[in-house]
């Protein structure tokens, strides 16, 4: 196990009719103009904006209302919000929504807080960030587990680069989770959502060699719970106990703990999914689904043991062979994500084949212009990443 530091300040507020307490968090943390960052209207359809907007009246403070944030979040939006946020002279930001209001709210938050500095300099890890503005969130769709990481994912429009910044400083102060909140959300989008709770759990799990028992343990609970749970979310929003198992898990899969002692994160597939979103606006728990199986199929033979432990302790696969468990493994994930009624290929997502010239493209993207590898069990460089899209076209 490698040394590792482990620290998530995120306080969590979980149950029904937890977002009547919102304001009086803030209050505890000392907000007293609050910027509401929300998406489109299905907070203001629902109620969940009006109750949370009561919550704060009732602890006596202010707040300011900013819609309008993204399923892909981008650059210009959240510089809108800081803008408004400087006006507004807003000492606290509040998310109400998903991962895409998260990421938006932590752009806005850091933005504000580091006025000497260029954004997107700072976005990109070209200049330090050492503080930000406070933030909350209250949750209402379990997916991108922005609620406690300490990541966020903004797009630059006029580059086409999907950005991700991680930093211990933006993780929120407090995540109200209501699991009710979720019935309201399409089964689209909460079939993405499993899936995008799953690689947050795969992406740091496929790593060769390196003994970590209790943290594997944890991470294969973690898959274990979303596929007999994820399937019953769907079946039925209203179900209050599947809801609560999938949004809990949201928040596990990606607040470090089922990574810990494996080294720096690796998130290969993540890796190559952010240049599809970037540029062609995907769904993010879609495009996971989509390059999965392919990226597993390119790189299973060089740890076949993880695989197929993988595939013995998730799915309870009995083959000896390891390359065979390995295989089976894969198959009944990709046969999972397809009966979630997700793309289990490019040319699915896209609904046509990827050309030469975007694979080429996409490729450059995800490897820096192939100044970077991707995935620790085989590294990938542009070549092997192209080609791996090649086999994702199909």
């Amino acid at each position: 196990m490698k040394n590792f530091v482990y620290y998530t300040p995120t306080k969590i507020l979980f149950g029904r009719d937890t977002a009547k307490e919102t304001g009086k968090e803030i209050a505890k943390l000392g907000g007293t103009r609050v910027l509401i960052v929300f998406g489109g209207g299905s907070v203001v359809r629902s109620g969940l904006l009006n109750t949370v907007e009561e919550s704060i009246r009732e602890a006596g403070l202010d707040y300011v209302e900013f819609g309008g944030a993204q399923p892909n979040p981008t650059l210009s939006h959240a510089l809108e919000g800081m803008d408004l946020g400087k006006k507004e002279n807003i000492d606290f930001v509040l998310a109400v929504g998903g991962g895409s209001s998260i990421d938006t709210a932590k752009g806005i938050a850091d933005g504000i807080a580091n006025q000497q500095c260029d954004f997107w300099e700072l976005w990109s890890g070209k200049a330090p960030m050492e503080k930000t503005l406070p933030i909350g969130v209250v949750l209402t769709i379990a997916a991108a587990g922005s609620e406690t990481s300490n990541s966020a994912v903004l797009t630059n429009e006029e580059t086409g680069i999907k950005k991700g910044l991680t930093s211990d400083v933006h993780r929120p102060l407090f995540a109200v989770m209501d699991p009710a909140l979720l019935a309201t959300v399409p089964t689209y989008h909460i079939a993405c959502g499993v899936v995008d709770i799953m690689m947050h759990t795969l992406d740091r799990y496929f790593v060769p060699d390196i003994p970590g028992q209790l943290t594997d343990e944890i991470a294969e609970g973690v898959l274990r719970t979303m596929i007999s749970n994820g399937p019953a979310a769907l079946k039925d929003p209203a179900d209050y106990d599947a809801m609560a198992e999938v949004m809990w898990s949201g928040s596990v899969s990606h607040n470090e703990i089922t990574g810990l002692g494996r080294g720096p994160r690796d998130f290969p597939v993540h890796g190559m999914t952010a240049p599809l979103s970037a540029h062609f606006d995907a769904i993010h728990g879609a495009t996971l689904a989509a390059m999965w199986g392919h990226w597993a199929e390119y790189v299973y033979e060089s740890a076949s043991g993880r695989f197929a432990r993988y595939a013995r302790k998730v799915w309870g696969v009995t083959e000896e062979d390891d390359l065979a468990a390995s295989r089976e493994g894969i198959a009944r994930t990709v046969e999972f994500f397809r009966s979630l009624e997700m793309p289990v290929s490019v040319k699915e997502l896209m609904g046509r084949e990827l050309t030469e010239e975007e694979i080429h493209s996409l490729a450059a993207d995800a490897t820096g212009n192939d100044t970077r590898k991707l995935c620790r069990a085989k590294p990938l460089g542009q070549a092997e990443v192209e080609e791996i899209y090649r086999n994702a076209n199909r």
